[in-house]
């Protein structure tokens, strides 16, 4: 077993001017003061103007050492949101996640990254957050530089990359830092054709070396590596029979995607 999770939920707060809240820290500790400002000003310790909104629904599921899972559904579906419980980036408000192994993800653009420091540093900087040593590090640090195709900027301060370039050397970190499990979001999306299939072929070649990878698309062609998929609608899954399933009703879905009790 690499994750196990078990009646997973999650739910987020939705001010009455839409505005999500998510629950790290930072968002935490923002929501505290602007709590303790609001009460003060209006002299009472009552809230109001919020909303529940459950991402996720009840979903229980494995992905076994090896597996190349395919997450599909349509925007809002909840997929993003269940990679940042994977990822350690938010917590669940129900259920339980099991994880084995080293996780290295890539969710949004610039994701993982110090604005300040340079491409160099920040290699440096996410081997360091996976727990390799720097001779680890140093041990892969060529073929990074070599597959991200960004040498020329690589001591070059981050935050003046462009969303192509944080994406190539955001995977190129991501992929050849041997996680036990690779996450990929659709920040691939924003990469041109021929980079995003150089990556389609690394995370290939991941599963085959007996590693985990776990993404999502909506490029179905991008699939083509995957062994297993899950189909999410409105926070929940739907039960399907197989990868091929997963993808024939989420094609399917710009007409009318299908009930979950009905399915």
């Amino acid at each position: 077993m690499t994750i196990k999770i078990e009646q997973l939920s999650k739910k987020y707060l939705i001010h009455n001017k839409r505005k999500v809240l998510d629950d790290t820290l930072k968002d935490r500790l923002t929501q505290g003061v602007k709590g303790f400002f609001n009460r003060f000003r209006a002299g009472s310790l009552k809230t109001s103007g919020k909303k529940e909104f459950w991402a996720l629904k009840d979903l229980s599921f494995e992905v076994k050492q090896g597996d190349s899972l395919a997450i599909i559904g349509k925007n809002g579906a909840g997929k993003s949101t269940l990679l940042k419980i994977f990822s350690r980036i938010t917590p669940p408000t129900k259920g339980r996640v099991k994880i084995s192994g080293r996780v290295a993800s890539l969710l949004e653009v610039g994701t993982g990254f110090h604005p300040e420091l340079t491409g160099r540093e920040n290699i440096y900087l996410n081997g360091a957050l996976l727990g390799m040593s720097k001779r680890e590090i140093k041990k892969n640090f060529d073929e990074i530089v070599d597959f991200s195709e960004i040498e020329m900027f690589l001591d070059t301060p981050v935050k003046r990359y462009s969303s192509g370039m944080f994406v190539r050397l955001g995977f190129a970190v991501a992929a050849h830092l041997n996680p036990d499990i690779l996450i990929i979001d659709e920040a691939l999306a924003v990469g041109d054709a021929a980079y995003k299939k150089k990556c389609i072929a690394k995370m290939e070649d991941i599963g085959k070396e007996g590693r985990t990878v776990i993404f999502v698309t909506h490029d179905m062609w991008a699939l083509n590596f995957c062994n297993k998929g899950i189909l999410l609608h409105e926070g929940e899954i739907v039960p399907t029979d197989n990868l091929e399933h997963c993808v024939a009703l989420y094609s399917g879905s710009n007409r009318e995607m299908p009930s979950v009790d009905k399915v």
